[in-house]
């Protein structure tokens, strides 16, 4: 059993990393902007480090050294380029890629201690393929990939595996609220259609990729990109 973070982690795919990495025997300490439905629940804003050390510091005092970090939290937006404004470029990469930085520099001093570590970073599937309308969100989640492969090589040695995920569409109320102002260039019966597996991923397929990642059977895959998207991205 480990002590498991997942940022992020009181809706959507955050929420169902949480539950199923408890449901797996670990315990388990959400950090989000709202209290989740975890027993260890701690409200703060990834993008402000004395709140992230302060939450991190207090899972650590509850629940001993963390083990696992899931990098979830993460905030979409949708804007024309030549629209975008420096402070809105800013916003998106602050929650989507400073928001990794900070909250994985707070626990790697626990999983070094450890010698043993487990971080799974949750981009997306728009950094493989582009995304009209999102250079700045596909901008942070690209970054995430290339950070992911920097980081596994630097702390492999240590014990401690880094590898993202980037889903595909998942039906959370984010997608549903993008389909609500026609952001997908369809609904999202239109993109089941254009989905191999012809149905849209549930945070639960996202969940269970992470709980491969943290787990011992992972111990050799390290700076993996591993896509869960039904076949959109291959």
């Amino acid at each position: 059993m480990r002590t498991a973070l997942v940022t992020g982690g009181a809706s959507g795919i955050g929420a169902a990393i949480a539950l199923r990495l408890a449901s797996d025997g670990h315990q388990v300490a959400t950090l989000d902007l709202a209290h989740s439905a975890m027993p260890h629940s701690y409200l703060a804003d990834v993008t402000d480090r004395e709140q992230i050390d302060a939450a991190v510091g207090a899972v650590h005092d509850a629940l001993g050294p963390i083990g696992i970090l899931v990098n979830a939290a993460g905030v979409d937006g949708f804007k024309r380029f030549m629209d975008l404004t420096f402070q809105r470029w800013n916003d998106i990469i602050n929650v989507n890629l400073h928001g990794v930085f900070h909250c994985t520099q707070a626990v790697l001093p626990d999983m070094i201690g450890q010698k043993w570590g487990r971080i799974v970073n949750i981009s997306s599937s728009s950094a493989q393929s582009g995304q009209p309308f999102m250079s700045h969100y596909v901008a942070a989640k690209s970054a995430v990939n290339g950070l992911t492969k920097s980081l596994a090589l630097e702390y492999g040695p240590d014990g401690i595996t880094v590898n993202a995920v980037p889903p595909g569409f998942i039906d959370t109320p984010m997608l549903r609220k993008s389909e609500e102002r026609h952001r997908l260039g369809g609904t999202v019966e239109d993109i089941i259609a254009r989905t191999p597996v012809r149905r849209v991923g549930r945070p639960e397929d996202i969940a269970a990729a992470c709980a491969f990642l943290v787990s011992e059977d992972a111990g050799y895959i390290t700076g993996q990109i591993l896509g869960v998207n039904g076949g959109r991205n291959t």
